[in-house]
């Protein structure tokens, strides 16, 4: 069960590095180009994953925090309940350690840093995230791994 806390917590603490260094040296929507298809980008994020609710008037905001703080206590109980099985023990501690990145920056900032921008030349945008985001969807794709595989 340690192992799994542990591994949260890292996600958490390099979660937050990272956006403390982006913080420090990069002014908001500055850009740098790292190759053709990869930036680094300093956005703010007021809304939930790929900017959903961004522009919601800012009740958002407490709705997200809520939702993440009701995951954030959720989690741990269903990773113990789930130790039998390691792939969805895994899962869930992934996206706990995402979700917990995520929501600190909510409390603290009132929106989430985001700074890893992938595109094809000019033609398309994927929305900026970083390290918790890709925590988060990495334990969903095991999640539902998990799940078809076990039907």
């Amino acid at each position: 069960m340690l192992r799994f806390y542990v591994i949260s917590i890292a996600l958490v603490f390099f979660d937050q590095l990272t956006k403390k260094i982006i913080q420090a040296n990069l002014r908001l929507r500055d850009i740098i180009e790292v190759t053709p298809f990869l930036d680094i980008i300093h956005v703010h994020n007021t809304g939930a994953a790929f900017s959903f609710l961004h522009n919601a008037g800012g009740w958002q905001r407490y709705f997200l925090v809520l939702v993440s703080s009701l995951v954030s206590i959720a989690l741990p109980f269903y990773i113990k309940k789930n130790l039998h099985n390691p792939l969805l023990a895994i899962s869930l501690t992934l996206i706990l350690g995402g979700a917990v990145g995520n929501l600190i920056d909510r409390i603290v900032l009132g929106y989430v840093i985001d700074f890893i921008s992938i595109h094809i030349g000019n033609i398309f945008y994927w929305p900026a995230f970083n390290v918790a985001d890709s925590a988060i969807t990495i334990g969903a794709v095991l999640l539902i791994y998990d799940a078809l595989k076990n039907k």
